[in-house]
């Protein structure tokens, strides 16, 4: 069996990683660093940097807590090198502690070889199990590491064939960036779940990316996705860069979540603009379910895009009705006397005077337990709204996510458990929709939407179909090591 990561406690999911990795700039690791402030709202946990010095030797520094808190002046200062790749990391596996900060460096015979990773892997406990029984030691409690054990078992030749070897045996999401010698590396997974992007700075340095909003802040210029399946090999050589498939060629199955609320609104992810596509979200939503409203409100940030595309086919104002804290933490020294909804209240703030008196449209990207749902209408309703109407801009979601997405066990979610009108009742709004998942597909078209992954709104899950029969092939593999 396959067990789902585990939320936090807050009703919120959570974004899983992102990465970066340069090649050929003399300031890699400072543009690393950049592109990581970039992607901080991928992760927030931890962070890292590994450049290639002067020396072909691998430097590393990383630390827990946000990118600008990780790195200063000083400690950029000791990652020279034209060669760096990054990581943010929220701990979709693994605990989050100061040894599971990535990227993840190891040695082996053929020399030293770093690995940042965004994504879950579906066979990691049977693959860890197998390599523990023929002798490896793992260190860390992230799925990442895994991939380190298989390249260092692996009897190829070189890293590169190493690499390509171990990714064929690993089953699930995965966009990741490998630095070693003179080389960097770019692989995803089959599926393509994870994005992975590539560009290049105007002196000819390479860039890889989990999103197009960190090629922004550097002045890199966006040229393509790394295709699902596809490993890109940057090296000094006359080549410049290279690629090679893996052996599965599936249809992909890229996350719908990354548009709907994970990625950046100015982002391009998967060929796709994120602000185009969720403002389409919300221009659909209008369109099968209206409401006789005043104004048109957002849960910031992820629902503000759909909220605008509600509001302009409408035809009714859009106007700020919550303010989000953005320097509330997840945790927070209470007051002796309990503040009701204190740790919504402490991220969202109701403006009165945009609210009070009004049927009040709330646009929201989804729901997932429900308890912070149920805060926001009642404390729209404390600050005067005459009616508040919750619109989600993503179907109703009833089942967990195994491919690198933070979210709660099928059973905890409200809508596996729930119907529309339960919810509606036990968040107490006047009325509530959701985006129909045939509406949703609507916006890519017959042919886009077969290559978007909806199984946390349908429960049917693209990888694991075959799932005993994978298992089974990847134990024979390492059986045979």
């Amino acid at each position: 069996m396959i067990t789902p990561q585990v939320a936090k406690e807050d009703d919120e999911l959570q974004e899983e990683c992102g990465v970066v990795g340069i090649h050929g700039d003399p300031e890699a690791s400072r543009l690393s660093y950049l592109a990581l402030h970039a992607l901080q709202h991928r992760g927030q946990e931890g962070a890292g940097i590994v450049a290639v010095n002067h020396k072909g030797d691998l430097e590393s520094i990383t630390g827990v807590g946000l990118v600008s808190e990780v790195f200063t002046e000083s400690k950029l200062n000791t990652l020279p090198g034209d060669i760096a790749i990054g990581h943010v990391r929220y701990s979709t596996s693994g605990a989050s502690m100061l040894k599971n900060v990535q990227p993840f460096i190891a040695t082996c015979k053929l020399g030293s070889l770093a690995v940042a990773h965004n994504g879950n892997f579906l066979n990691y406990k049977q693959l860890k199990r197998k390599l523990e029984e023929n002798g490896s030691i793992f260190i860390t409690s992230s799925d990442t590491e895994l991939v380190l054990h298989l390249i260092a078992k692996s009897k190829a030749k070189t890293f590169l064939l190493r690499i390509l070897d171990a990714c064929e045996k690993l089953r699930g999401a995965f966009s990741m960036v490998f630095v070693f010698q003179d080389k960097l590396v770019a692989v995803r997974d089959p599926f393509g779940f994870r994005p992975l992007v590539m560009g290049r700075r105007s002196n000819g340095a390479v860039v890889f990316a989990s999103e197009t909003c960190a090629l922004d802040l550097i002045d890199a210029r966006y040229e393509r996705e790394v295709c699902p399946g596809e490993i890109v090999v940057v090296d000094r050589g006359d080549v410049g860069e290279s690629s090679m498939f893996m052996v599965s060629h599936p249809e992909p199955k890229q996350c719908v979540f990354e548009h709907g609320y994970f990625s950046q609104p100015n982002s391009i992810v998967f060929g796709r603009s994120v602000y185009e596509t969720r403002r389409m979200y919300g221009e659909i939503l209008a369109t099968v379910a209206p409401v006789e409203c005043d104004v048109v409100i957002a849960v910031p940030d992820s629902g503000t895009v759909a909220a605008l595309g509600y509001a302009a086919k409408a035809g009714v104002p859009f106007q700020i009705g919550l303010l989000r804290s953005h320097y509330a933490k997840r945790t927070f020294i209470e007051p002796t006397q309990k503040i009701r909804d204190f740790a919504v209240k402490a991220k969202l703030s109701p403006v009165r005077s945009v609210l009070e008196g009004k049927r009040v449209v709330v646009v929201d990207d989804s729901i997932v337990r429900g308890t912070t749902s149920l805060k926001i209408v009642r404390m729209l309703r404390d600050a005067g709204a005459k009616q508040v109407h919750m619109r989600i801009a993503l179907p109703p979601m009833i089942a967990s996510c195994y491919y690198g997405v933070d979210t709660p066990r099928s059973q905890e979610l409200i809508s596996s458990k729930m119907s529309v009108e339960k919810i509606r009742k036990h968040i107490n709004c006047d009325t509530l929709a959701f985006l129909p998942l045939d509406s949703l597909k609507q916006v890519y078209g017959p042919v886009e939407s077969h290559s978007y992954c909806y199984a946390c709104f349908t429960g049917k899950y693209p990888v694991t179909e075959e799932e005993e029969e994978e298992e089974n092939n990847a134990e024979r593999e390492l059986t045979a090591l």
